[in-house]
């Protein structure tokens, strides 16, 4: 394939059969193009065979690929991805094959990338933003991440994700069923994570919530948190400064309206959207708040991180017992 640069061009391979034809040595023509005796050899070679449609490009794809992975091996992958709605690495580890292949095939097939799909139906609703700006810190609890979730309540007998849009019983907004307030805190080496099901996201709530989480990183190791990052709501800003005065923590602000400087939590809360609170459909709110400690103790103990070689969050900390 020819690029800006190349000596090679279509042209510059008819040059070479001219000037042969006109009766250059091989030799000659090579040094006179700057190019290998083979190379002129090639290019005069497939001209005698084929023609000038033989100096065209044409692709470096091997004839045959005997390593290739085959049609079932991919067809279970994508199918896998549409029944489970799941990442390359858990593809890979059920079906036996490297992650990197997964990629491979969902992007050969045009699959979408998860983050740009409903989580309940696999459909495209979102175009993402992106960062390569990506740091992690050297040791548990010296940067944890904090923020608040808002997720609309179940009204009893299920919502419109259980009767569709129009069946719905919660259509009316005005009279709605009110939110939940998801308040959650992440570590940022070991991706550690603690999130509660709040009224709402007012100063108090905000500092108590910090201190249950601050103990609930205590009792899984994390004895120390050095610095607190969150964004610049008025409760992080003033409401948790007495209990950050008591951890001993710093706080760390984000730059105004650059939520994707707290990245770490805010990927947090997708994840908690996607794989807890619109995996399935809930038949009621107390349904879905009773199904948020099993998944957190399944997402810090088993579920695999890609950010962690695979490896679940507490495999970063030190055993407690």
């Amino acid at each position: 394939m020819s690029h800006r640069n190349a000596r090679t061009t279509f042209h510059g391979r008819l040059l070479m059969v001219h000037r042969h034809q006109a009766g250059w040595p091989k030799a000659h023509i090579a040094a006179a193009m700057g190019v290998s005796r083979k190379c002129v050899h090639t290019w005069i070679s497939r001209f005698e065979v084929e023609g000038e449609t033989g100096l065209l490009d044409r692709s470096s794809r091997p004839h045959t690929m005997p390593t290739r992975t085959t049609r079932r091996v991919e067809n279970q992958i994508v199918a896998w991805r549409r029944r489970h709605r799941c990442g390359p690495e858990e593809i890979a580890t059920k079906l036996g094959v490297c992650p990197r292949t997964v990629s491979r095939v969902l992007n050969r097939r045009q699959v979408p990338y998860l983050r740009d799909c409903d989580p309940m139906t696999g459909q495209v609703i979102r175009a993402s933003k992106s960062t390569a700006v990506r740091y992690e810190r050297n040791r548990p609890g010296e940067l944890v991440h904090m923020d608040v979730k808002k997720l609309g309540r179940i009204p009893d007998g299920g919502g419109w994700r259980a009767h569709g849009r129009r069946e719905a019983p919660d259509r009316n907004r005005r009279s709605g069923n009110g939110f939940d307030y998801i308040h959650s805190m992440i570590d940022d080496h070991s991706r550690l994570a603690y999130s509660e099901i709040l009224p709402d996201e007012k100063g108090p709530t905000c500092a108590g919530f910090l201190q249950r989480a601050a103990e609930h990183f205590r009792s899984n190791g994390i004895t120390v948190i050095e610095e607190i990052m969150t964004d610049n709501a008025w409760a992080y800003r003033y409401s948790i400064r007495e209990v950050c005065a008591q951890l001993g923590a710093r706080q760390v602000f984000i730059k105004p309206h650059c939520p994707w400087q707290n990245g770490k939590v805010e990927r947090l809360n997708r994840t908690l959207q996607t794989e807890w609170a619109y995996k399935r459909v809930f038949t009621s709110n107390a349904h879905r708040a009773a199904a948020l400690a099993p998944w957190l103790n399944y997402y810090n103990t088993e579920r695999r991180h890609s950010a962690l070689g695979g490896l679940p969050p507490t495999s970063r900390l030190t055993p407690t017992s």
